[in-house]
C-alpha cells in the first residue's frame, strides 16, 4: 500500500491545474502573470488540504476563505499582498462557477483590503528633455538609445511591447506605431514627428552598423526583423534596456528613480496636462479599465496643487 499526500488525486489540485491551463490557453495571459496565479493559489491549495481538510472545489465557502485571510495576515502579510490573495481567489472562484463546481462565489461577499493607491512618479518635461538628449547620437548605439527613449516617451508602450517592435511595426506615412500588449491585444498608436525622425536617422545611419558579426548581419533585415537590436543582431532585452536608461539618468543629472515605466507615466500625465482625452490616452495605453487610466488625472491635478501652493500669494 503507498502512501499518498493529501494533495494526490484530489479535486481542488485537479480544478486548480483547469484554471491555470484556462489562464494560459483561453485568456492568453502571460507566462509570468499565470505564474502569478499559480503561486498564490498552490498557498491557498496547501491550506485548504491541509488546514481545513478540503479536497473537493464544491466543499469551498466564504468560511474558509475567511480562515485563509486570517492566516496571512498572521503569517505577516501587507495589505497590498493579501489583497493580491484574495484577488485570485475572486477570479478562481468564479472559473468555478462557470465549470459548474459552485453555485455562486464565495469570495463575492469578502471585504478587500483597502489600499490607499499611490501615484506614479513621473519625470517633469525639462527631466525628459533631458534623457532624450543624454545618448551621443554620434555613434550608432547612441543613435539606437536615442530612437529607443524617443519611441517609448512618444508613445507610452510598456517596455516588452518596445523591445518586441519589429521592422514592419512602425508606419511612417501614418504616423502609428503596431504592437502587441497584455493578453495578444493588438493596438495601434500614435507616434509623432520628432521620435519619427529620429527612428528613420537609426534606421539610416544606425542599425546597419550595429550588428557587428556576418551573422549578425544577415538577420538584420526584413518586415518582421527586431526593430531594436544589439551587436548580436538579436532584440534588445528587458535587462539591457533597463541599464541603458538608468545610465543615461545618470548622466542627465536625474536624480529620480528611472525605469521604462515611469515614461510611460509621464507620456500619459504629459497628455493630461495638455488637454488629451481620457478615453483616448485609455486606448493608447492599452488598459481595459478606465480606472486605471485615470489614475493620472489625480497626478495631473497634485502637480496643478503644487503649482498653486508655490505661485499663488495667498495659498
Amino acid at each position: 500500500m503507498t502512501n499518498t499526500s493529501p494533495a494526490e488525486n484530489s479535486l481542488l489540485t485537479t480544478a486548480v491545474e483547469a484554471f491555470l491551463q484556462h489562464l494560459r490557453l483561453e485568456r492568453n495571459l502571460s507566462a509570468n502573470t499565470v505564474t502569478a496565479y499559480g503561486r498564490d493559489l498552490r498557498r491557498f491549495e496547501r491550506f485548504a488540504l491541509t488546514t481545513l481538510r478540503i479536497t473537493d472545489p464544491g466543499q469551498l465557502e466564504r468560511d474558509a476563505l475567511m480562515s485563509y485571510l486570517i492566516e496571512l495576515r498572521q503569517a505577516g502579510l501587507h495589505d497590498r499582498s493579501v489583497a493580491r490573495h484574495m484577488s485570485t481567489l475572486r477570479t478562481f472562484s468564479r472559473f468555478l462557477v462557470e465549470e459548474g463546481h459552485l453555485e455562486d462565489s464565495p469570495a463575492a461577499l469578502l471585504d478587500m483590503p483597502q489600499q490607499p493607491r499611490s501615484l506614479p512618479e513621473v519625470l517633469n518635461p525639462d527631466e525628459i528633455a533631458r534623457l532624450l538628449d543624454a545618448p551621443d547620437i554620434d555613434t550608432a548605439r547612441g543613435l539606437r538609445d536615442r530612437a529607443m527613449l524617443e519611441t517609448l516617451y512618444a508613445t507610452g508602450l510598456r517596455v516588452t511591447e518596445l523591445i518586441t517592435l519589429r521592422m514592419g511595426d512602425v508606419d511612417f506615412d501614418r504616423g502609428v506605431v503596431t504592437c502587441m500588449g497584455k493578453g495578444r491585444k493588438e493596438r495601434l498608436v500614435p507616434i509623432g514627428e520628432q521620435a519619427r525622425g529620429t527612428l528613420l536617422q537609426y534606421l539610416t545611419d544606425g542599425r546597419p552598423f550595429i550588428a557587428r558579426s556576418a551573422a549578425a548581419r544577415s538577420r538584420r533585415g526584413g518586415h518582421t526583423a527586431p526593430l531594436f537590436i544589439t551587436r548580436q543582431g538579436r532584440p534588445m532585452t528587458r535587462q539591457g534596456f533597463w541599464k541603458l536608461i538608468k545610465r543615461y539618468a545618470e548622466q542627465a543629472g536625474i536624480d529620480k528613480p528611472i525605469s521604462p515605466h515611469r515614461l510611460r507615466h509621464s507620456f500619459a500625465t504629459h497628455l493630461l496636462a495638455g488637454g488629451a482625452d481620457l478615453r483616448a490616452v485609455q486606448a493608447m495605453l492599452g488598459h481595459a479599465d478606465i480606472g486605471t487610466t485615470q489614475i493620472y488625472t489625480h497626478v495631473h491635478r497634485e502637480r496643478l496643487r503644487v503649482i498653486y501652493d508655490k505661485a499663488h500669494p495667498r495659498a
